[in-house]
């Protein structure tokens, strides 16, 4: 499988995308400040105990409290195989005022606040350092009886017994020698110390630990030996990309491409308009069937329909065949649209038992690429297929839409940052066709974003340093409306209110 990954920066945004064989499977957005939050530490302090839900809300900082379950295990141990230590999973009781640390595990999502837990992890490229968890486990992944023994008798010797901590052994540490399994753990339990240290003076609030950023994660925890080409396509994320490959030496540096085209570099590679598919509702199948794919807060639907598919034997074949179809499609749409949390398929009504066998073998099958964990349960007597997928992130449309405000919550429209990474493309388009001047009319609302925000400052005092940006605000325009037009003329007419980008 040919694998190749594009990374990209501007609008203080960063992007990610992962083309396996010419098809979009994955993408990711995130902000350069305060981006995703998942593996952070907080000092947080509790504000309210529920006895009923064993469950307390803690304040950290963020936008709404955070939720803490009492008795649960914390770290999802459950794609490893392992053995948990004498020791007691629940909390011991909270009260309100208590200062504790925690670190998120899910973002949030709706009106929901993030998930915490303070069973605390420090991820590495080959292990997990768990400071407070006495848990030595191994990656499923890894398959060879003898390496996994060896593996954990190796990662045994690194722990601290009287401090009664773990560490998880992660797939890449296969290939990896002692020495640099016990250079990284030591790294990471000088991570914690430090923590602890900042932690006894830190106010409620503070963050104690950032995970990596976006671009650097994905280095970390997906590249492998299958991948044919790293494009980038600004300077300085090159530039950072190739320090940490020449430092970590996994990765050949010829595999690192900078793009130095004229145009966006998603809408080069026709990535950018997949990426608008990844919010409609309808996907279409390669033999004519298609998918209506409907996301709620509490699960996701997907309908499986024939669509111009008619087949040529019996009614039976022709309806399995379409199934058959939808299950590699539906493995890729979760994928690319980070569907997370229940997912319940109605696929076509079929009659013989073993074709409802063998689509859920497929499907299971299929879902055995994406590195979140999903479990498949059998078909129902109806057709219906669930499956979980755990939440990795946030999902891909809460990038591209955002909550219609006039209909209150009942439709989307784009979102503001999506909007004006549209605007920079077909600046960057126009330029790219030879003109000097380009005027933009759109949305007023959307005017004053880019200009307070400085948005597309890096790019006017770089690449667009000679040329001349007009921005005309309206009214009546709706937020995801524009237009942009090149103009070569020396003296272009405009009105009153057209303003010069910077």
């Amino acid at each position: 499988m040919k694998k190749e990954w594009f990374f990209d920066r501007y609008c203080k945004q960063q992007f990610v995308a992962l083309l396996e064989d010419g098809k979009l499977m994955e993408f990711a957005a995130e902000k350069e400040e305060n981006g995703a939050i998942v593996g952070n530490i907080y000092k947080g302090r509790v504000v309210n105990v529920l006895a009923g839900m064993n469950a307390a809300f803690v304040s950290c900082g963020l936008e709404r409290n955070c939720y803490l379950s009492m008795e649960e295990s914390y770290t999802d141990y459950t794609k490893y195989d392992g053995t948990m230590g004498a020791m007691n999973l629940r909390l011991p009781d909270l009260k309100v005022g208590d200062e504790i640390l925690v670190q998120v595990t899910k973002p949030p999502r709706g009106t929901k606040g993030a998930k915490v837990t303070t069973h605390l992890s420090f991820v590495g490229k080959t292990l997990i350092y768990l400071p407070n968890t006495d848990f030595l486990g191994i990656s499923r992944k890894i398959t060879d009886e003898k390496e996994r023994e060896d593996l954990l008798k190796s990662v045994d010797k690194l722990r601290d017994e009287k401090k009664g901590d773990g560490f998880i052994i992660r797939t890449k540490a296969v290939s990896a020698p002692m020495k640099k399994l016990k250079k990284e753990s030591e790294y990471l339990k000088k991570l914690w110390l430090d923590l602890i240290s900042r932690a006894k003076s830190a106010p409620v609030g503070k963050v104690l630990y950032n995970d990596i950023d976006l671009p650097v994660r994905m280095i970390r925890d997906s590249m492998g030996d299958d991948v044919v080409a790293i494009h980038v396509g600004d300077v300085d994320l090159y530039e950072r990309l190739l320090s940490l490959i020449r430092l970590q030496k996994e990765i050949p540096e010829r595999k690192l491409i900078l793009y130095k085209g004229e145009r966006m570099m998603f809408r080069e590679y026709g990535i950018s308009e997949i990426i608008y598919d990844a919010v409609r509702p309808t996907v279409p199948l390669e033999n004519g069937g298609y998918l209506v794919i409907d996301q709620t807060e509490a699960m996701t639907v997907i309908d499986v329909n024939t669509g111009s598919f008619v087949g040529d034997t019996s009614h039976e074949e022709t309806v399995f065949a379409v199934n058959l179809e939808a299950t590699k499609e539906i493995a890729r749409q979760v994928r690319l649209r980070n569907i997370g949390g229940i997912v319940v398929v109605d696929f076509i009504d079929m009659l013989e038992e073993t074709h409802k066998e063998k689509i859920t073998e497929v499907l299971a099958e299929y879902l055995k690429a994406d590195k979140a964990k999903c479990n498949v349960l059998p078909m129902s007597e109806l057709c219906l297929t669930q499956f979980t997928r755990k939440r990795v992130g946030n999902e891909t449309s809460s990038y591209l839409v955002k909550t219609c405000e006039h209909c209150k919550g009942n439709g989307y429209v784009h979102d503001d940052t999506f909007v004006i990474t549209r605007i920079r493309g077909d600046l960057l388009e126009c330029f790219a066709n030879g003109f000097k001047s380009a005027i933009v009319e759109l949305n007023e609302g959307i005017m004053r974003k880019i200009l307070n925000e400085g948005l597309f400052t890096s790019d006017v005092k770089g690449r667009w340093a000679k040329k001349r940006i007009y921005l005309v605000p309206h009214r009546t325009y709706k937020e995801e409306y524009f237009s942009v037009r090149g103009d070569n003329a020396d003296v272009l007419s405009l009105p009153d209110n057209a303003k010069l980008l910077y």
